[in-house]
């Protein structure tokens, strides 16, 4: 009779515990806080991706977007109005990572969980972290330049320069460290290195143009940590009339970039689609809304993680990596600018 009214006891327990973490998440509140407006994928790819995960685990819940458009002050504000809004979990990409520690911290004193997004929180672990590996995506994009400069027979010895990302952003961080160590043994020397505020293209064209006018031919690469980044330095080439652009690195495959790869512009990018990373981070705020614990593949800055890795792109595979894959369309991407040189890559 004992072990019947323990048994009882615990299923009880157990049936109180489901009904706690169903309650808690039927109607949440989850917040998706983005840092900036220089990348289109924020808008065009993470959001919505975001949302339509959560409309298939919480079809009730209420997700609320907002982007700070590369204000740090205007983050926190975001932030906090969000938790006055009675945001169970908060999906952070942070404009300023250092920044961010207080609102971690913030978040966790009133039993709110905080998922680090894309851009780590080094000064205080937040509840997960979910992203596509940082440090990898800048090694995968320097070695990539690297291989092909000395494919092309371009000398030892010969000038790269390094356009990084944000100051303020630790996953910039990550990708400038992966960027040394493909080039720290690569034979080439770093002419010099630029870390871009905000991310912002006009930014580093600008920066990009006094590096033309400084070095000249010696310049036979440029490792730029995104397609925004890549952009701006490949308007700077060219509004200097240099003809042919030296190969030009990105990350993100934006449209833009994709454009630039297959017009011969920009030499590569790294597909990473960020509805692959928006929808893990839907799936562990459905967990921490249901009392569950995620799973941590890895752990990074002391924050369980999952980091996803991407794929380098080049006019070599961007048929196969970006069109057989269905990630764009030619009918996006072969606009009239771009169909001969789509066709010469089998691309329709």
């Amino acid at each position: 009779m004992k072990k019947t009214l323990a048994g009882l006891a615990v299923l009880t327990l157990a049936a109180e515990l489901t009904s706690a973490g169903s309650a808690l998440a039927a109607g949440a509140t989850v917040a998706f806080l983005m840092p900036d407006q220089a990348s289109t994928r924020y808008e065009q790819h993470d959001y919505p991706g975001f949302k339509a995960e959560m409309a298939k685990l919480c079809a009730d819940c209420t997700v609320i977007y907002q982007n700070a458009n590369a204000d740090a002050n205007l983050q926190q504000q975001q932030f906090n109005s969000v938790l006055s809004q009675g945001a169970k979990v908060v999906v952070l990409d942070p404009v300023d990572s250092k920044a961010a520690a207080s609102l971690v911290a913030l978040a966790q004193s009133q039993n709110v969980k905080v998922i680090a997004y894309d851009r780590p929180i080094p000064d205080k672990a937040p509840d997960y972290y979910v992203s596509f590996d940082n440090k990898g995506i800048g090694k995968a994009i320097a070695q990539s330049l690297v291989d092909h400069l000395k494919a092309s027979g371009v000398p030892a010895g010969a000038g790269i320069l390094e356009i990084n990302g944000s100051p303020t952003d630790a996953a910039a961080g990550l990708i400038r460290d992966g960027v040394h160590e493909a080039l720290k043994d690569s034979g080439y020397k770093t002419l010099a290195e630029f870390d871009t505020p905000e991310w912002a293209p006009p930014k580093a064209q600008q920066w990009a143009a006094g590096q033309i006018t400084r070095f000249g031919a010696e310049i036979k690469g440029v490792v730029a940590a995104n397609d925004g980044t890549g952009g701006g330095a490949i308007a700077a080439f060219k509004a200097a009339g240099v003809n042919p652009v030296p190969p030009v690195t990105g990350n993100d495959a934006t449209i833009a970039a994709l454009q630039l790869i297959i017009a011969g512009d920009q030499y590569n990018t790294i597909s990473k689609p960020s509805e692959i990373v928006a929808a893990a981070a839907a799936k562990v705020a459905v967990d921490f809304l249901h009392g569950k614990t995620p799973a941590a593949k890895t752990t990074l800055y002391g924050a369980p993680s999952e980091l996803f890795v991407p794929a380098v792109v080049t006019a070599k595979n961007i048929k196969a990596e970006i069109f057989d894959k269905g990630i764009q369309t030619a009918a996006e991407i072969c606009t009239a600018e771009y169909a001969a040189a789509c066709a010469k890559l089998g691309i329709k």
